[in-house]
């Protein structure tokens, strides 16, 4: 069985991640230029209710288990973790078939009377064959992480990418060349899910297989005592104890996306008109999310990497293990997400035109990715508190998140329109994640920054500073080029100089001090490395 650290597992994920996100965003960009921003407006309406509801059709058991799993091979007890993966998939069948029935049957409905779209109606049909496979996928994933055996997972998000966005971008093209409507290219593109939910299961089948074959004859003689076998009652007693609230837990996310979608047209609609209203959702849900969904990929994964690490440790009760980790996963949540944080931030109106070839929504995408940094945090302190079977009190967490992102949706929308709604998502996550970590220091004695955050503070400050700057200057030179060439140059520009930045002030103002850069990986290490030698040096004399 192999045995990542949580370094290597977060990498592996992250880097698979950071790939299927990077072609997310790929396919967005030839969409967004075949449909415009009214088409990916039913796009995003269309895939935010499908992410919802594959989230209801899982009901967290992924991630309970991963966790599951982990104590039961950190106890030596393989043949009850084989069992309680059974019972996993055929509860992964099960909830497929109904919530396909569900997303097929409810489609026009929603799209008619909630969302106000009519045209998602085809295009959330479109998707529906896909949750047939995808809560089997996601069981699996969570099966090998639960084994620490991340390359699965991650080799799966990258093939199911790969042929999301050449069927995507594909089949819109060829829709629209033969004369159809805006809606029926809409649910061309919708449909890239199903052929990537097909990529993803042959990817993972061919993992299940290799691991059978490799541990058929290791594993023999190691099952449970007759009478100690537990029953599918309560294995299933014990995945729903712990998934329950992990899948409101992470519903946290796709709750906002899926409310933002229902909501933005109807709430913007008397003060813009209808058209605009959609434009914005459409500006929202092709260019922002898509875009601010990139500096969390390091959380997310690791999110999926910390839950199986930190459940073992703890079923072993080693509490310095867990307090060890969980500092780690934070520390490495924050270093890493704020950089690119920041690039994004600066470098939006640029990295706008580059990729979608013009500056609409620019503020949009900056405010939504700001407020990333906050969803970032929050992801990795649940991630840790579900770790440590402490799942009740963060579904309470997350209800008060919701709940406060509803209200201020609907109170700040008038006097600020749009922005209101962004503003409404930023203190969601910020309840949230001030929640989680209150609860978690009760638990795990962490050390997260202590006054590294002056170092940190000073550096954002500098670089936001030197950032605007740039890109005013440049913006003030006007086009040399064509738009997307002149994006293209600025956004290298400010993006790399911001980049540049991060590292060279964290380090001279003691963001980052030489004790940390021990625990980055390897190469990080290597390119630090001297760094830490002179530091060290100058400590000796």
């Amino acid at each position: 069985m192999s045995k990542d650290s949580l370094i290597k597992g977060t990498v592996i994920l992250a880097a698979a991640a950071f790939i299927a996100r990077f072609l997310g965003v790929v396919q967005r960009v030839p969409l967004q230029n075949m449909l415009g921003d009214i088409g990916m407006a039913t796009y995003g309406i269309a895939y935010n209710v499908y992410a919802l509801l594959l989230i209801v059709a899982t009901a967290g058991i992924p991630s309970a288990l991963s966790k599951l799993v982990s104590e039961k091979l950190a106890l030596g007890r393989t043949d009850e973790a084989a069992r309680i993966y059974r019972a996993a998939v055929w509860f992964a069948i099960t909830t497929g078939l109904l919530m396909t029935a569900v997303l097929a049957l409810g489609a026009p409905y929603y799209a008619v009377h909630i969302a106000k779209d009519a045209d998602a109606t085809i295009a959330i049909q479109a998707l529906a064959p896909a949750m047939l496979l995808f809560p089997l996928i996601a069981i699996m994933r969570g099966y090998f992480q639960g084994r620490q055996t991340m390359l699965a997972g991650g080799l799966s998000q990258i093939f199911e990418q790969v042929l999301r966005v050449g069927t995507a971008v594909g089949l819109a093209y060829v829709i629209l060349q033969l004369g159809y409507d805006i809606e029926w290219a809409v649910a061309g593109a919708s449909f890239g899910g199903v052929t990537g939910a097909l990529a993803a299961f042959g990817v993972m089948l061919v993992f299940q297989l290799r691991l059978r074959k490799r541990t058929a004859l290791a594993e023999r003689g190691t099952a449970s005592p007759s009478g100690d076998r537990i029953r599918r009652r309560d294995i299933y007693r014990m995945l729903f104890r712990l998934s329950i609230p992990i899948s409101l837990i992470s519903m946290a996310v796709p709750m906002i996306y899926f409310i933002d979608s229902s909501i933005v047209i109807p709430l913007l609609e008397p003060w813009t008109g209808y058209d605009q209203a959609k434009e914005t959702l459409g500006i929202l849900t092709g260019r922002a999310q898509s875009l601010a969904g990139i500096p969390p990929i390091l959380a997310i994964a690791l999110s999926m990497s910390i839950v199986p690490i930190v459940s073992s440790a703890y079923a072993r009760h080693d509490l310095l293990e867990v307090a060890a980790k969980t500092s780690q996963a934070l520390r490495i949540a924050i270093l890493s997400g704020l950089p690119v944080i920041l690039a994004l931030c600066v470098a939006a109106r640029p990295i706008n035109q580059l990729l979608y070839g013009d500056a609409s929504g620019t503020g949009i995408i900056a405010f939504l990715t700001a407020g990333s940094l906050f969803q970032i945090m929050m992801m990795t302190s649940a991630a840790v508190l579900m770790g440590l079977g402490q799942t009740k009190r963060p579904v309470m967490y997350v209800t008060a998140g919701l709940a406060v992102k509803l209200a201020f949706s609907f109170l700040l929308v008038k006097p600020l329109g749009i922005y209101g709604i962004l503003v409404a998502t930023t203190l969601c996550f910020v309840t949230t994640m001030s929640l989680n970590m209150l609860d978690l220091r009760r638990t795990v004695r962490y050390q997260l920054l202590g006054r590294r955050w002056l170092g940190l503070l000073a550096t954002t400050v500098i670089i936001v500073a030197v950032g605007i700057s740039l890109e005013s200057a440049l913006h003030s030179l006007g086009a040399w080029f064509t738009p997307r060439w002149n994006g293209l140059l600025h956004a290298a520009i400010i993006g790399c100089a911001a980049v540049a930045m991060y590292p060279v002030f964290m380090l001279t103002l003691g963001g980052i001090r030489p004790e940390d850069v021990r625990h980055f990986p390897a190469p990080v290490r290597k390119l630090l490395g001297k760094w830490v030698k002179n530091q060290e040096g100058g400590r000796a004399m």
